[in-house]
């Protein structure tokens, strides 16, 4: 599985299969979310809501992942997971590492062979960008022997130039 880094627009990744950092309502809301809801289409929010009519009545739990159409964004999938809020008072890395987990094994369920993922929990949701960026890469690193014969490629889209420097330094480290 080859990790590279694609500075820009996630909804313009040319992918299989995109990441949301989706809030649990599956809804839309801000951020990343926001965006592929926007330019995805109504699509998008007509599949989340199908799934909140069905088998995620409460919402999607944090640390898990869900595939939905990916509407009119070059990819062919979202993959929906909703990452935790940073605690200084609980440690929820665990639940950041079952986002990049579950989402590695949405997508293979699939058949997506390419996924982007954004920096899940380092925006809105307050989790400090370093640690952020070094659990997804090396969760993504960790995942290779489940999922590197089916995935071939993980893009890591910053939303800016820290968060590309801040992979940078920990794909280096791999």
């Amino acid at each position: 599985m080859d990790m590279r880094i694609q500075p820009g627009d996630i909804t313009r990744a040319q992918v299989d299969a995109v990441v949301n950092a989706a809030n649990s309502s599956l809804m839309g809301g801000g951020g990343v979310d926001g965006a592929i809801h926007r330019r995805g289409g109504p699509s998008i929010l007509e599949a989340c809501r199908e799934l909140r009519n069905s088998s995620l009545p409460d919402g999607l739990p944090t640390g898990r992942a869900v595939a939905t159409t990916a509407g009119e964004l070059p990819a062919t999938w979202v993959i929906h997971t909703v990452g935790p809020v940073y605690s200084i008072s609980e440690d929820r890395t665990e639940l950041l590492v079952s986002c990049y987990r579950e989402s590695l094994r949405a997508a293979v369920d699939v058949g997506a062979t390419t996924v982007a993922f954004p920096a899940i929990s380092a925006g809105i949701y307050g989790w400090p960008l370093e640690d952020a960026t070094r659990v997804a890469v090396e969760t993504v690193q960790e995942m290779i022997d489940e999922v590197g014969e089916r995935i071939t490629e993980v893009l890591f889209v910053p939303f800016d130039e820290a968060a590309e420097n801040a992979y940078r330094r920990h794909i280096a480290g791999c």
